[in-house]
């Protein structure tokens, strides 16, 4: 393990904290971004320069740096939205319960049949705390693209458990993994351009009215 990779860790459990306090759409998208791109390090950073690990650090910043957060900035650009105005939980509430879910995944954590070498690190903790806001995003916003966010960042906290064990998986496991993200993404894009089609809104509390 390089010394880079607690530090690393630390900021992606920074980065949690702010998406789960902020209504600015373009920040968040950004700043998941950049733990995307942070998190494409991560497979440097604990197995060192080698071809499969290069290999997961360009696509995981490709796909998580670069070309997702892309669409998500197109697609609020198409829908005119700028910012989450009436989250189901407010932000402090929110903040509130992200700070016990942190807490909560480190003390989890030590409780877990773990290898020698992964008790005592950040890598377990911090998947479990990144799952866990993604899920408060997903559960707690109104505007569909803010739960986009919430998917990504949940995904997130998989490859972060994923880099543990790249060396055991196939390459076309952890592909395949990055191809489920992506399709994902296209998909809730074609839900919020059908979202706002229908009610000028992307709103998800508005798809009550679709009921019949």
């Amino acid at each position: 393990m390089m010394p880079l990779t607690n530090p690393l860790l630390l900021v992606v459990i920074l980065i949690n904290f702010f998406t789960l306090g902020s209504a600015r759409l373009v920040a968040c998208i950004r700043i998941v971004a950049f733990q995307g791109a942070l998190l494409a390090m991560l497979p440097l950073t604990t197995h060192g320069i080698t071809g499969h690990a290069v290999l997961l650090a360009i696509g995981a910043f490709s796909f998580k740096g670069v070309l997702i957060p892309w669409l998500l900035i197109r697609a609020i650009r198409e829908v005119r939205i700028r910012r989450e105005v009436e989250p189901l939980i407010g932000f402090v509430p929110t903040l509130i319960l992200g700070a016990l879910t942190t807490a909560g995944a480190f003390l989890f954590s030590d409780f877990l049949p773990l290898v020698a070498e992964h008790h005592g690190g950040l890598y377990v903790p911090t998947a479990l705390a990144t799952m866990f806001a993604g899920f408060l995003l997903l559960i707690t916003r109104r505007k569909a693209i803010t739960q986009v966010l919430g998917y990504l960042m949940l995904e997130n906290g998989i490859f972060i458990i994923g880099v543990l064990l790249s060396e055991a998986m196939p390459l076309m496991v952890e592909a395949g993994v990055l191809l489920d993200l992506l399709v994902g993404i296209f998909v809730m894009g074609i839900v919020m351009n059908q979202i706002n089609r229908e009610f000028t809104s992307i709103g998800t509390q508005r798809l009550s009215d679709l009921k019949e």
